[in-house]
């Protein structure tokens, strides 16, 4: 006889889903009443029960059928793959024909694949294989067991359903009604093929006796049964609606007829019912991959007469009917992790879900392997830090916390349903500082809590906890490390205030921003005549500060890193001979920030950093006459890019004027900057304000004020002003330069 090039069984046969389910969309309103037939009870397969541990399950493949001696899958790929026969025993397999479905008796399992010429029955067990050719009229409909069944049409119009088997060949199936056509066959019960056709213009199905090839219980099929159907020797279920209208799930008891909607929630089209003893089970698949938790996610057994639910899995992906009144789901478990369940009868008692074969994945949001270095050596407090992780699933709301050790302040970011299962966060070097504003990240010790909660329900929240360092290099006007420069200004009653800073190139007024709240560093600093932030003079990472009181004498005051200063120590007498102090520029190449001092005779003289605390400074070198002509003097660092730190100097005529550094504390002839910085009241140095390692320069005046990026070259060392948004001054006070 004959099989037509491959078909899809849309009338009845689409997927198997239970104990013996038939599968498809079926249609009709109720069987008629008839006495069941009769079923023999069948043992567990040996191979199933006996195996020591779950063998290896094809990771992202929905189970196509289940046999005696194994299953067959399918990679859930874009890209066309072959179906995969593996082995209960040992999970060892094979792939085979495109077209092949698993068909098995009590004792032996089948794959039917098609062509254009026949279709080819093979045993999976003996290798033995079974033809039945096709043509133009004879067109396959289907199989079940180890039958193959084709739809011949008669010269009258009349259509013949015959069965193929090895054992008995071509037999005609008897018991239609006149003028039954569009015949469609999949499995039912293990003794019987289900089987859907139409009669009189109305839909109907039946059960075919595999041994006797009679079909019997002809019933018509609700018209609402438009999704999916299970037999059993004593029910049948099937769901109704769909697409605009909710999913309901009705019982028949065959016996007598009778039939009832289940009080179970509403589904979907795709919702998934079958039959396991007494128990009625159903499940919505593809929960692990939503965002959202539905009534049906988890695969549930129902039992009609106590009204019990059982859960049976956490989730559900795809399920087939095993030969022997047990179920095969893909899906998985928050104890037992993903992989295919046998879920068996045992009386009335609740079923049993064994897992036979692993993915090796959990079920459970589990957070894999960090991408969080141990040491994150950002360059300024703007740079970006890449922080990831990888997960086990996507569907997750994923939250990470930065916390830094010494001040418990913190950086939370949220990522929710990530496009893969791994989640990356750029970090912007930044923590909620005072009143909840972002500030500059400190350097130091961090801690990070990563956590992945399931957006559908299943599974706890993961967490996973890890440390790091911030590391920066160093910024000699950085008082609290986090990299960003710090301004100091004393106010008119001697309190000395600290403003962190920190530039945004996205800032509409003004790109270096001052912090939303000021530092306090306690009052009396009236005692001082002279206050000037010098860099590291100590011998710490940290810039510390020099004050000359009315006295004449200079106190060293060292940076803690904390934003303060530890308690002062006396440098020496003698100093009040000086007009000016400047301080931050390396002048000697030594690596260490040095002071000079301009007398009253415009003398200028170099005291050279020592970096120990005791005496920070070696005594003083002169360098050269001729500097009283400067109303202001200010040691910026490396300017111009040469050997050594540099100053820039305004004379009474505003003009300003660079000294660029030549390492050995002198330096090369003064090259003129430009006019016009009369109109400023004040000159400091903030160190590399914008984060590109070049030390810039903030000009403060009435009008408002501005920094001057440095370009790196001596020629031009400065950028065009742009609007500074930092504080001023207030009450009459002192910004300290």
């Amino acid at each position: 006889m004959h099989h037509s090039s491959r078909r899809r069984l849309t009338a009845a046969v689409v997927t198997v889903l239970a104990v013996t389910l038939g599968a498809g969309a079926v249609t009709g309103s109720a069987w008629a009443a008839s006495a069941a037939p009769g079923a023999s009870a069948v043992a567990a397969p040996a191979a199933v029960t006996s195996t020591p541990a779950p063998v290896p399950y094809p990771k992202d493949s929905p189970i196509l059928g289940a046999g005696v001696t194994g299953f067959l899958t399918r990679p859930d790929s874009e890209r066309p793959s072959p179906p995969h026969w593996s082995l209960f025993g040992d999970g060892s397999g094979q792939d085979v024909r495109d077209s092949a479905e698993l068909r098995s008796t009590r004792t032996d399992d089948f794959l039917v694949s098609r062509s254009v010429s026949g279709v080819t029955q093979r045993n999976m067990t003996t290798s033995a294989t079974f033809e039945v050719r096709t043509g133009p009229s004879d067109v396959y409909v289907g199989s079940a067991a180890d039958a193959v069944f084709t739809r011949t049409t008669a010269a009258d119009g009349g259509q013949v359903l015959t069965r193929h088997t090895k054992r008995d060949g071509d037999v005609p199936v008897t018991g239609f009604p006149a003028g039954a056509s569009g015949f469609a066959v999949g499995p039912g019960t293990v003794d019987h093929a289900l089987v859907t056709f139409t009669s009189g213009g109305t839909a109907r199905w039946g059960l075919i006796d595999l041994a006797a090839g009679t079909v019997g219980e002809l019933r018509v099929r609700p018209p609402a049964a438009t999704g999916h159907v299970a037999v059993s020797a004593t029910r049948v279920v099937w769901t109704e609606g769909g697409d605009t209208d909710p999913v309901k799930v009705v019982l028949l008891d065959r016996a007598t007829g009778a039939t009832r909607q289940l009080p179970v929630p509403s589904g979907r089209a795709s919702l998934k019912v079958g039959l396991v003893g007494g128990w009625v089970v159903y499940g919505e698949p593809g929960a692990l991959s939503r965002g959202t938790t539905l009534p049906f996610d988890a695969f549930t057994a129902y039992h009609p007469g106590t009204g019990a639910k059982v859960p049976l899995l956490d989730h559900l992906t795809s399920v087939a009917a095993g030969p022997d009144g047990s179920l095969y789901a893909r899906g998985g478990t928050v104890a037992g992790g993903e992989g295919l369940y046998r879920i068996a009868s045992t009386g009335d008692e609740r079923p049993t879900a064994v897992k036979v074969a692993t993915t090796g994945e959990p079920t459970k949001i589990v957070i894999g392997a960090s991408r969080v270095p141990s040491t994150l050596r950002l360059a300024d407090s703007g740079e970006k830090a890449s922080l990831g992780w990888d997960l086990s699933r996507s569907t997750a709301r994923v939250k990470m916390t930065l916390r830094h050790t010494g001040t418990g302040k913190t950086y939370v970011a949220y990522e929710d349903h990530p496009v893969r299962p791994a989640v990356t966060f750029l970090w912007p070097g930044q923590v909620q500082g005072t009143g909840g504003a972002a500030e500059a990240a400190p350097n130091g010790a961090y801690t990070w809590e990563l956590s992945a909660a399931p957006l559908n329900g299943i599974g706890p929240t993961a967490v996973a906890r890890g440390s790091f360092t911030v590391a920066r290099g160093v910024q000699p006007h950085d008082l609290n490390d986090n990299g960003t420069p710090d301004l100091l200004m004393r106010d008119a009653s001697g309190r000395l205030v600290r403003e962190d800073t920190y530039y945004s190139p996205y800032h509409q007024d003004g790109r270096l921003v001052g912090g939303a709240a000021r530092t306090s560093l306690g009052g009396g600093w009236n005692v001082y005549d002279r206050i000037e932030a010098t860099g590291d003079l100590a011998g710490s990472p940290v810039g510390d500060l020099v004050a000359r009181d009315k006295a004449g004498v200079l106190w060293l005051y060292q940076g803690t890193g904390k934003g303060g200063f530890a308690p002062r120590v006396r440098v020496g007498g003698g100093w009040g001979v000086y007009e000016r102090l400047a301080g931050g520029s390396d002048l000697t190449g030594d690596g260490r920030a040095d002071l000079v001092a301009a007398d009253k005779q415009g003398v200028l003289w170099l005291y050279k950093g020592t970096g120990d605390a005791k005496a920070p400074l070696a005594a003083r070198k002169r360098i050269g006459g001729g500097w009283g002509v400067y109303n202001d003097l200010v040691a910026t660092g490396n300017l111009g890019g040469a050997a050594a730190g540099d100053l820039v100097a305004r004379d009474k005529a505003g003009v300003l004027w660079l000294y660029l550094g030549r390492g050995d504390g002198t330096f090369a002839p003064r090259v003129r900057v430009g006019g016009g910085w009369g109109a400023f009241t004040q000159l400091v140095a903030v160190g590399d304000a914008n984060g590109d390692k070049r030390p810039d320069l903030l000009a403060m005046s009435p009008d408002g004020n501005y920094l001057y990026q440095s370009t790196g070259k001596w020629a031009v060392p400065f950028k065009p002003g742009e609007i500074a948004q930092v504080s001023r001054p207030f009450g009459g006070g002192q910004l300290i330069g």
